[in-house]
């Protein structure tokens, strides 16, 4: 599993009007090219009426996945110029489609390119890119006079406090990056001068929201 990846909230669209015509951009996490070909399949149900519905894909850890269509557009104008812009922004297991309506102005070559790939970065922009950070799950137990010291200090770390749960002893759920783990055990031992009980629990995805630049 990879430390950290970046891709798109779960779905969203935007929509742009270059040289009266339309052109709608979808995108969607998938996780198979089985989950980005049914949401192709669909977008072009959607928009059967549609002049073009151009799409791009990126699927697996290593990218092995991709994929460009171009939906009767001229070769090399809409799908791939569509999947440079995911490569560019390093986003991984998502598809986009991008619907054309012909408004009645030929845009040329250089032009489609460019509408494709705005279109695509408007999208991604609307939905909102995320980091997904492979983070452990930490199970502090500690007695409860030491509950305020703890938690403020997990507060102002680097380290994400999940939740408290209020039992005979208080319990932290910490998350911490994974490769972190023996660092943040130490550095909770040593804040309790050892009174705590320390327990690893599963390993999963945590995400976090990305500013735009």
């Amino acid at each position: 599993m990879l430390e950290s990846y970046y891709t798109v909230k779960p779905e969203g669209s935007e929509e742009v009007t270059i040289q009266k015509s339309r052109f709608i951009g979808y995108v969607k996490r998938c996780e198979t090219e089985e989950e980005a070909q049914d949401f192709i399949a669909q977008i072009k149900k959607k928009h059967h009426d549609a002049t073009h519905n151009c799409s791009a894909y990126m699927i697996g850890e290593n990218d092995l996945i991709q994929k460009a269509n171009d939906d009767g557009e001229p070769s090399g104008t809409a799908g791939v110029p569509m999947l440079e812009v995911l490569k560019k922004r390093g986003l991984k297991d998502m598809a986009v489609v991008v619907t054309r309506y012909f408004g009645g102005i030929k845009l040329g070559a250089g032009g489609l390119i460019r509408a494709y790939g705005s279109t695509t970065s408007a999208a991604i922009d609307t939905t909102g890119v995320v980091k997904r950070q492979l983070m452990q799950e930490m199970k502090v137990k500690i007695d409860y006079h030491l509950l305020g010291k703890v938690e403020n200090a997990v507060r102002n770390s680097t380290y994400t406090l999940e939740t408290i749960n209020y039992l005979e002893n208080v319990e932290l759920i910490v998350y911490v990056e994974s490769g972190l783990e023996e660092d943040f055990e130490h550095w909770m031992t040593d804040l309790t001068s050892g009174q705590v009980t320390i327990e690893r629990g599963d390993a999963s995805y945590v995400e976090f929201d990305v500013t735009p630049e």
